[in-house]
């Protein structure tokens, strides 16, 4: 299956062994093409390769992404798994929870190695920026008194995290270390995605609630919520991306 550029548009062509082309008459050939042989015609971003536009979109997302996280930390109402166990963590230890998550997070990219993931920048950055803007933000922000704040906190970063979501896995540098661990050990078992990824985080829930990790109401909804949070964060990422490459089109001279 062959994609090609013809009278300025983009045309795709499906051969039979004989070569012959499948389609309409006049030369015009249009068939479906399935997502997995669409993913494979377009080349993937590099992981290391970038510009001042995508690592700037990749910080602020990481460090959208882990104001959100301290938010849910400051309501008291439940951390989301990986940060039950970064303040268990912080409990036991004179790291505080944002250098906790570090501390993790480099933790489990040594576990990558036998599992031959491959990082990124992103993979990195996720590593530094996340934990110093969890600290960052909660030296500013206070948990409330009221419930109903404590709620809009929670809520506020789900939200974030969602946002920050969007923004830095729409630059493509790399999985973040969580995330190149469910891949890594899905390729090595091969057990369902969702199966990994379940029990990697009931496991470092577990662990948190143990070392003394709050565990709450605000953990569960960051489960139900998390997933469409995030997806809308791609999705207007997407959009903001698509108009902004549209901003940048050259303008060409009308054609009959």
């Amino acid at each position: 299956m062959g994609v090609g550029v013809a009278g300025g548009e983009r045309t795709v062509r499906a051969h039979t062994g004989s070569g012959r082309a499948i389609g309409r008459p006049r030369g015009r050939t249009v068939t479906r093409m399935s997502s997995a042989a669409v993913a494979s015609a377009v080349p993937p971003l590099p992981l290391w390769r970038t510009s001042p536009a995508r690592v700037a979109r990749l910080v602020v997302g990481l460090w959208v992404f882990g104001t959100g996280d301290a938010l849910l930390v400051a309501s008291q109402l439940g951390n989301s798994p990986w940060t039950v166990f970064a303040e268990g963590l912080s409990l036991h230890t004179p790291l505080t929870i944002g250098a906790s998550t570090i501390v993790i997070s480099l933790a489990i990219f040594a576990i990558w190695v036998p599992l031959r993931v491959r990082p990124g920048l992103g993979t990195v950055l996720n590593v530094i920026v996340i934990g110093i803007a969890i600290d960052v933000t909660l030296l500013l922000v206070d948990t409330p008194g009221s419930l109903i704040a404590r709620g809009l906190l929670l809520g506020g970063g789900i939200a974030l995290i969602g946002a920050g979501s969007g923004l830095y896995l729409g630059t493509a540098h790399g999985p973040g270390p969580r995330d190149g661990l469910m891949t890594g050990l899905h390729r090595a078992t091969g057990r369902p995605v969702s199966l990994v990824r379940g029990a990697i985080e009931v496991t470092a829930l577990t662990i948190g609630w143990l070392l003394g990790g709050t565990l709450g109401i605000g953990t569960v909804t960051f489960a139900l919520l998390i997933g469409p949070a995030v997806q809308l964060g791609l999705a207007a990422d997407a959009r903001w991306r698509a108009a902004a490459s549209r901003r940048q089109e050259p303008l060409s001279a009308p054609t009959r």
